[in-house]
């Protein structure tokens, strides 16, 4: 016995297991693509073999803790006992938890689901008898068809899913047996739809027949019936009816679809839940789930009609436990970073405090180069508390000397969510609109505030700008009532956003149902969000991709350093960074160099759809003339002073009116010009008719009524001013309502401070990794040349601690990350894991770095060579979390569709390099590391 518990709790078991679960993910993932979800659930997930090496990896855990004394430090114990916590809170929701669908058409009450899982259900009427028994079953495809092609097999998942699927049941009713028998299953692809066959044998009385029975996980299958002398079998394999604990009444379904398009920006459900003679109104849309119970329903699809909706349900009795062990994962590992006996702290130790400076360099570079213009970043010396001092210097500075580069950054091309091409200086003006409903703020205009917002969100996010209306939101933000204005960071409290509760209630009411506050909760709110988009700049769609086959697609500056090639990527990171940086230290002669640089890759890159200089000049000149809200106000006093005119003439009848008619005539003519000049160029720039949506009918309805008086009513002042009236009221609604003209896709349909930590935390691990594997290819590179030159040892030691240190953090990083990513999914969505390719492939990299920085534990392979391999290797799973997945692998979280890209010729260049160095090093990898490494 001894000797089992020796292997089973050793580090080399460890080591197996880590890579026996993140081979078998990754694996999945592929099947997932090619043969179906059910093919990756049957052969991996849910397979016996892959839970039990997960149930092996908590025993050889729970061993190590034991074996090792962990509970004598408090942050190594609590994030390694924190898997085993999470494990049972998986097994809870895996055997005892269940998901289905709920189907509802507007208007009817539903108390029933399917089941996400598929049953065999068998239904035997003999005579006056009745008979029903179901088998739990889940199949693997055997067979695969693409589209009406013929059948094929599929090779080794052919044979592992036969094995997997085979079954013989058999059925004792009424002395007799019904014996039913796995032949085959078939399953049809076209694109990323997928359809199941199940074929069956039948036999009863020595009778055999045959049966096809078309069915899959999630959708009920089609019952068929054969008839055996005076017995009917009914067959039918798919989801199974399931009876909930209440009712869901749809009372309206809602979709909106981005403009210019036929794809839904959101979609929600306006629904009443009855149970118990009580009943209660909610709205459940994309990131805002039902609770009932244990039971979650969240916004899955909706019919084709859009009279209907599709709900996802989920009952998760292991939420709790999950989340406990998510909390404790975190503490333990943020405690593990500031614990001094910890290998974090002594790899800090070990190296000299010359190498620490140059990795706190190298982190904090590497950490803020993931995190470029964020919000949270304070790059640029700046200390956020920034006093008002400060910020009133700092701001007169700006609006003194930023002009010009201004005017210049005004003209760099952007593009609309909905693909439209304008000038920086259109989008601007909407944001500052938006923001504060005024085109210019501090005596500076808006392209001078952009800017400021843009390059230093540190300082600007604590400039009151943001309008505010009602004193109860005043009250709750606890500023002055008589301050119409706050800042960024007026609305947040300890990291936390204080409106969350008010914005939810807000939200849930019913348009007509909201006051002026719930109103202004809603206006606010999505004047934080468009605030928070211009900080880090994702708002910024400016940066078109060389030789890209993506519909000439632009990006934000910190995509375009995501996800563009290698050399493009840098090209990018630097014009950004020389632009930043020379605004924050006002070399405005070296911005004016870096704008005019942006613009040129601009015309090359992007010159498909690149608007002509002309057009460009035509749109800035609008928006500088700003007709309509000037118009606006000209109608409003000019409608007025008419009437006033028109009822002194009409009550002093000696007053001869012609040349005072004449005089408005004129004047009013002007406006009615300029009003005409400024549809028509609204009409040039926008490419279409300036009636197409509720803000440009408003506008030609204006024009419309002065029309109307000024051709047909000229000569009488009331109608003149009847006119003016109408046009000022239709004005003033589509300057003053909730009407925007131009950001309609602004509002994001994510809206959790959740998300942000997610994505933030998450994607700065990258950067962590990133940095290792280039440390490890540096340390590769020494090792090359390291004979006969042993001052070369110490420096590929140091080099290799510093790896670590980043390996560590960026591990921490992606794995509180990836969990938080967990919570704010089950919050938004019902569930916390789908094994989606993106999901799967974060977990195998966690799964992967946590081997490789375990690797220490087995003597043979602690040494600096085998580090430096194993971080430069690790690094592919990031790309292919990052990368592959995006495109080559069908997801929630994926780009592809059709073909996958072609793998660019430079990716095996590389790859090549990186072996070659690799076999390189070979010769002079035997040196040892002398850290202490059993802790």
């Amino acid at each position: 016995m001894k000797p089992l518990t020796n292997v089973l709790f050793s580090f080399k078991t460890t080591l197996i297991l880590f890579a026996i679960l993140a081979i078998g993910a990754g694996v999945a993932t592929f099947i997932e693509n090619d043969y179906g979800t059910s093919t990756a659930r049957v052969l991996i997930y849910s397979n016996i073999w892959y839970e039990t090496a997960l149930v092996l990896m908590i025993v050889n855990l729970i061993g190590i803790i034991i074996k090792f004394k962990m509970w004598k430090n408090t942050p190594r114990f609590i994030f390694h006992a924190s898997f085993v916590v999470i494990l049972i809170g998986a097994a809870v929701t895996r055997y005892i938890g269940y998901e289905g669908i709920v189907h509802i058409r507007e208007g009817q009450t539903q108390n029933r689901m399917i089941s996400l899982e598929p049953y065999l259900q068998v239904k035997i009427k003999q005579k006056n008898k009745s008979f029903y028994k179901e088998f739990q079953h889940e199949f693997a495809a055997s067979s695969l068809r693409k589209g009406m092609e013929a059948g094929e097999t599929v090779g080794i998942v052919a044979t592992l899913g036969q094995l997997a699927n085979k079954f013989n049941h058999n059925i004792i009713f009424d002395d007799k047996n019904l014996n039913i028998e796995y032949v085959d299953y078939i399953v049809s692809k076209k694109g990323r739809s997928e359809m199941g066959i199940l074929i069956v044998n039948v036999t009863l009385d020595g009778e055999t027949r045959t049966v096809r029975l078309p069915g899959k996980r999630g959708q009920k299958g089609v019952e068929k019936i054969e008839g055996f002398k005076d017995t009917v079998v009914a067959l039918e394999y798919g989801s199974k009816t399931l009876e909930l604990p209440f009712s869901i009444k749809l009372r309206d379904f809602q979709l909106d679809r981005y403009p210019g398009s036929m794809a839904p920006s959101s979609y929600a459900s306006e629904v009443t839940v009855l149970k118990d003679n009580k009943s209660y109104d909610y709205r459940i849309f994309m990131n805002r789930t039902l609770h009932e119970g244990n039971f979650l329903f969240f916004q899955s699809s909706y019919d084709q009609d859009e009279q209907g909706t599709v709900l996802s349900v989920n009952n998760d009795p292991g939420k709790w436990p999950t989340y406990l062990g998510y909390f404790l994962l975190t503490l333990g590992l943020v405690l593990n970073l500031f614990d001094k006996k910890s290998r974090f702290w002594k790899l800090t130790k070990f190296v000299s405090s010359k190498n620490v400076a140059a990795i706190l360099t190298a982190l904090f570079f590497t950490f803020s180069s993931q995190n470029l213009m964020a919000e949270e970043t304070n790059t640029h010396g700046l200390d956020i508390k920034t006093s008002q001092n400060d910020i009133a210097t700092y701001l007169e500075n700006f609006k003194n000397n930023s002009s010009v580069t201004a005017e210049k950054f005004s003209k760099i091309v952007v593009q609309s969510n909905g693909g439209r091409m304008k000038p920086l200086n259109t989008l601007n003006h909407e944001i500052l609109n938006k923001l504060s409903g005024k085109s210019s703020l501090f005596g500076m205009n808006s392209d001078q505030i952009v800017l400021g917002m843009l390059s230093r969100p540190e300082v600007w996010r604590n400039v009151a700008m943001i309008k505010i209306k009602t004193p109860k939101l005043k009250k709750i933000l606890g500023i002055d009532a008589n301050q119409n204005y706050i800042s960024f960071s007026q609305v947040f409290k300890d990291g936390k956003y204080i409106l969350t509760e008010h914005a939810q209630k807000a939200t849930m009411l019913s348009p007509n149902q909201r006051g002026t506050f719930e109103k202004d909760i809603i206006k606010l709110d999505e004047k934080l969000n468009i605030a928070y988009m211009v900080y880090n700049g994702t708002l910024f769609r400016m940066f078109p991709q060389v030789n890209a086959n993506d519909n000439n697609t632009w990006y934000s500056p910190l995509d375009a350093i995501r996800t563009f090639q290698e050399d493009n990527q840098r090209a990018i990171e630097s014009l950004i960074r020389g632009f930043v940086n020379s605004v924050v230290s006002e070399n405005w002669e070296l911005s004016n160099k870096f704008i005019s640089m942006i613009m040129d890759y601009q015309s090359q890159v992007g010159s498909e759809v690149m608007p002509k200089q002309s057009e460009i000049d035509n749109e800035i000149m609008f928006n500088k003339l700003n007709i309509f809200p000037k118009l606006t106000i000209a109608y409003l006093i000019l409608g007025f002073i008419i009437l006033i005119a028109a009822f002194v003439v009409v009550f002093n009848p000696k007053i001869k009116p012609r040349k005072t008619t004449l005089f408005f005539f004129i004047i009013l003519g002007l406006l009615f010009a300029a009003h005409t000049f400024g549809m028509g160029f609204r009409w040039i720039i926008s490419g279409h008719a300036p009636w197409s949506d509720t803000y440009e009918s408003l506008l030609y309805i204006s024009w419309s009524a002065v029309f109307a008086a000024v051709v047909f009513f000229r000569k009488s002042l009331l109608a003149l001013s009847a006119g003016v009236i109408v046009a000022a009221i239709f004005m003033f609604t589509a300057h003053l309502t909730t009407i925007d003209p131009q950001i309609t896709n602004l509002v994001p349909v994510l809206k959790s401070y959740w998300l942000t930590i997610h994505v933030s935390v998450l994607t700065a691990s990258y950067g962590f990794f990133g940095l290792g594997a280039i440390l490890g290819f540096l340390a590769l590179i020494l090792f090359i040349f390291r004979k006969g030159r042993p001052h070369l040892d110490e420096t590929i030691k140091h080099i290799t601690a510093i790896n670590e240190i980043a390996l560590i953090i960026g591990l921490s990083a992606i794995t509180i990350g990836n969990f938080l990513g967990g919570v704010w999914a089950n919050e938004s969505w019902g569930r916390y894991w789908g094994w989606d390719p993106k999901e799967t492939w974060a977990y195998v990299s966690i799964v992967v770095y946590a081997l490789v920085v375990h690797l220490r534990f087995v003597k043979a392979l602690n040494t600096p060579f085998i580090f430096a391999v194993a971080s430069l290797l690790a690094f592919s799973s990031i790309l292919m979390t990052y990368f592959g997945v995006n495109f080559y692998l069908s997801g929630l979280h994926s780009y592809a569709t059709g073909d996958p890209v072609p793998i660019p010729m430079w990716v095996y260049y590389v790859t090549a390099g990186v072996f070659l160095t690799i076999a390189l090093a070979y010769k002079n990898q035997d040196l040892k590391d002398n850290l202490n490494t059993t802790k």
